[in-house]
């Protein structure tokens, strides 16, 4: 076995059904007296059952999280978090809440607990993406990183279809990229081989049976361990791209990766044999890319940049940012070939 190097994440996983009762014991775990709950204004009303069943452990509820976390909702979820002399951050919800308590993080040093409710994965990075003036701005750090995940299976069970569909490809993505890093590792390639075959599993049964209860563990499961890869090595094109058209276009997160995932493989296929070969392996195909295609099509995502709004004349201005301050990629980055992807992904060509 070739030499390599792990760095494990520090932080305490729950995993269950039931399991956000364990919450208000999480945070005196933590010696925090005064939780401040964080959600989107999607989940607000499930936000203030949470504020609810923390009683006169809760501070208030800040129900502003949105997508790209951007810097002036931190600065007024800051400004609330000051008015309620919180002492830790309790995130309900999905990448955006998850976002936000990080940015709070970022700035305050205060814990966090989070309750995922999709298959983001961010709870168990220490990265954190910021948007201003129209840009996505990516960093890592140990401060950002959450004290305490909370996984409840039952939280995701009303999950709907379109988002069960599109944040498990998102968390496939994650996985993805983490086989072909730069920094790959052996114990990174087996969490991915098993991320990837798990939410390969559920989510075809989760279209057809959104409240199928194993198939929800397997996809929380899988998409848990999606986040250790993301956390644990660097991403490539394919999250380069996505940040790029996520923060410059304002696309929708996990839409965008799972519409940008079997082309951005497909580009760094002939680089990458190996991981072509575990990808495929893991979803019980023969071609990895075709692979990807047909699981995207079969559980419902979108299969197209411009079904989500992308507009045709950003194509280069997109391909132009990725080139800048590029990720590490398998293959070079090559202008042309990134405009061909960009224009195939938008048009919905295979």
């Amino acid at each position: 076995m070739a030499p390599f190097i792990y760095t494990a994440l520090p932080g305490r996983v729950i995993f269950g059904h039931g399991t956000i009762g364990q919450v208000g014991e999480e945070v005196a775990a933590l010696g925090a007296r005064r939780a401040l709950v964080v959600t989107t204004p999607q989940q607000a009303g499930d936000g203030e059952a949470l504020v609810r069943r923390l009683g006169p452990l809760a501070a208030g509820l800040f129900a502003e999280a949105t997508m790209h976390t951007p810097v002036e909702v931190t600065r007024r979820a800051i400004d609330a978090v000051q008015g309620a002399e919180a002492d830790c951050i309790v995130a309900l919800g999905g990448g955006s809440a998850t976002g936000l308590a990080k940015a709070i993080a970022l700035r305050t040093d205060l814990p966090q607990i989070i309750l995922p409710t999709t298959y983001a994965g961010s709870e168990a990075t220490p990265i954190i993406g910021e948007t201003s003036d129209g840009r996505k701005h990516t960093q890592r750090t140990l401060k950002v990183l959450p004290e305490v995940i909370i996984y409840d299976v039952d939280l995701t069970l009303t999950l709907p279809s379109a988002l069960t569909a599109t944040s498990g490809m998102n968390a496939i993505a994650h996985s993805v990229e983490a086989l072909y890093a730069k920094d790959a590792n052996p114990i990174v390639t087996a969490l991915a081989e098993q991320s990837i075959a798990a939410l390969a599993r559920a989510l075809p049964r989760l279209a057809a049976i959104p409240h199928d209860a194993e198939a929800r563990a397997d996809a929380l499961y899988g998409a848990w361990l999606a986040g250790i890869c993301l956390g644990s090595v660097g991403m490539s094109l394919h999250h380069k791209l996505c940040h790029t058209l996520g923060g410059t276009f304002d696309l929708p997160h996990a839409e965008t990766h799972s519409v940008v995932l079997p082309y951005a493989l497909g580009y760094n296929a002939p680089a990458v044999p190996d991981a072509l070969d575990r990808i495929a392996k893991a979803l019980g195909t023969r071609d990895a890319v075709q692979g990807l295609h047909a699981l995207g099509r079969t559980i419902g995502v979108p299969q197209s940049l411009r079904e989500l709004g992308m507009p045709r004349d950003g194509i280069a201005q997109a391909a132009e940012l990725a080139l800048t301050n590029a990720y590490w990629n398998p293959r070079p980055l090559e202008k042309a070939a990134i405009l061909e992807l960009l224009n195939r992904a938008w048009e919905g060509r295979q």
